[in-house]
């Protein structure tokens, strides 16, 4: 039996085991999804293509998933600290579309290239504009418990009401209220956040909506707390996202939920913290820097399609380094990925269908390594082992094709291109295959290695030969 699934948590900085609340229901997983004011970069893939390789991890080990992932079209402000305008209306700006067009664009663009990296659609995909009134119920709650206060500006939670806010980052809160040098205005404390933002004076707004504070909007994090607990209860298994989302927003998600929930005497205070298990996936570094929009000039897939490269090949480069270590992207990596996988991808396909079973003891080795925290840089050497070692060749697909249900690269589906050899080649063929009717064993070993040299591979079968490219050059 492989060793059971341990993932790392951040509220507690450890792994740990993991096990669902609720054996009898799916495994309730909230993954922070896009901010639908521009297109997203491939940084923005890292996480989502961790989270995917999450779910897929859970379901190898017999969980159903019941996976929400929220769409954030409005009240995303471009400062984190409540300050500036919300992207969605910049992005409208920019342009020349509605606030609502340049959601539903960027959405649809999102979900296109999800489908080209083969990510697993969520269970429910949540537009906050869909959910304001969720969203002001939430922040009512939350006042009535005594955590909110109101400003001109809006109204904004009290983080000095929470004794232990700030905890899921290690927040020095005393040290960033001392060394605050920029006026607060209204805000009490530097970290207090804004649940409902108030539309400015005078200014004409595309999305705004009445509540019992006055017109305005919602705030970017009450968003998440307020759909997470509609479709996954008030405490639910998994909680993911970027490494960013630790020290703003998921710790005002969590500050959010505690206060909604502090009245609730008959709840751990554990229980408050909105999931059981917090984590996240760490950047994609572009010249030792973290990618971003803000910076210009950010990848896309389109960039990738621009270069001729397969956007599975940077799904693959994904699967190379541990969610939890940073990757530094390079044209030079993603060549050597998109290597890597048509190697893979011609490897497969060179082995025979069948009905074999997959290896039992390579299935336990794999389920090791993907349980031991998500370890895909091992799970994939394994799958190399498995390819280039001395399994039946029906036996090795068929554990290959298992592996590829966590990989999520899409072997079987995938259909060589049809490339047609050079006369020469197939002269070179044809003269093989009459060396080995003739049984000229030494001759055909020569003419093989011809073929080798002219990058050539040709796969002897019962009605003649299937010639390839090879995909590495010949020393």
């Amino acid at each position: 039996m492989p060793r059971p699934l341990a993932l790392y948590e951040t509220w507690e900085r450890r792994v740990r085991p993991f096990e669902p609340l609720d054996a009898s229901r799916p495994v309730g997983l909230y993954t922070c999804g896009p901010t639908v004011y521009d297109y997203q970069h491939i940084g923005n893939y890292r996480t989502f293509l961790f989270e995917d390789v999450l779910k897929r991890v859970l379901r190898w080990n017999g969980h159903d998933v019941n996976h929400v992932m929220n769409v954030t079209d409005v009240g995303h402000l471009v400062s984190d600290a409540d300050e500036g305008e919300d992207k969605m209306e910049k992005g409208a700006r920019r342009t020349g579309k509605t606030a609502w067009e340049v959601a539903a664009y960027y959405t649809e663009a999102f979900l296109a290239d999800t489908k080209r990296l083969n990510l697993l659609p969520p269970t429910v995909l949540c537009r906050a504009t869909d959910h304001v009134a969720e969203q002001i119920a939430f922040v009512a709650e939350i006042e009535r418990n005594g955590f909110a206060y109101l400003t001109s500006d809006g109204v904004y939670f009290d983080t000095a009401k929470l004794d232990d806010y700030g905890y899921l980052a290690r927040l020095d809160v005393a040290g960033l209220e001392a060394g605050h040098r920029v006026d607060l205005g209204e805000k009490r404390h530097a970290t207090d956040f804004a649940l409902w933002k108030f539309s400015p004076a005078g200014e004409v707004r595309q999305m705004e909506w009445d509540s019992p504070w006055g017109r305005g909007f919602p705030g970017w994090h009450i968003e998440c707390s307020a759909m997470a607990q509609k479709y996954l209860g008030d405490y639910f298994d998994i909680h993911c996202g970027g490494e960013d989302h630790i020290p703003v927003h998921h710790t005002n998600e969590i500050a959010q939920t505690e206060g909604r929930l502090a009245s609730r005497r008959d709840l751990p205070r554990e229980r408050r913290r909105l999931a059981n298990f917090w984590m996240h996936g760490y950047f994609l570094l572009a010249n030792d820097a973290k990618m971003a929009k803000s910076a210009g000039g950010f990848l896309r897939l389109a960039t990738l399609d621009e270069r001729g490269v397969d956007p599975i090949a940077y799904r693959y480069l994904c699967l190379t380094a541990h969610y939890r270590s940073q990757l530094n992207f390079s044209w030079e990596a993603l060549d050597a990925a998109s290597t890597g996988l048509d190697r893979m991808r011609q490897g497969f396909h060179a082995l025979p269908e069948g009905r074999a079973a997959p290896d039992a003891a390579s299935i336990e080795r794999f389920g090791d390594e993907i349980n031991d925290d998500l370890n895909l840089p091992r799970a994939l050497a394994l799958a190399w082992e498995v390819l280039r070692g001395d399994l039946a060749p029906e036996v090795k697909r068929a554990t290959l094709a298992r592996f590829d249900d966590v990989f999520g690269l899409g072997l079987a589906l995938w259909t060589p291109k049809a490339v047609e050899a050079p006369a020469d080649v197939r002269a070179l063929a044809e003269a093989r295959l009459a060396a080995r009717r003739s049984k000229a064993w030494a001759e055909a070993d020569r003419l093989r290695a011809a073929l080798h040299a002219a990058w050539w591979e040709m796969e002897d079968r019962a009605d003649g030969f299937a010639l390839r490219p090879r995909t590495e050059k010949p020393a």
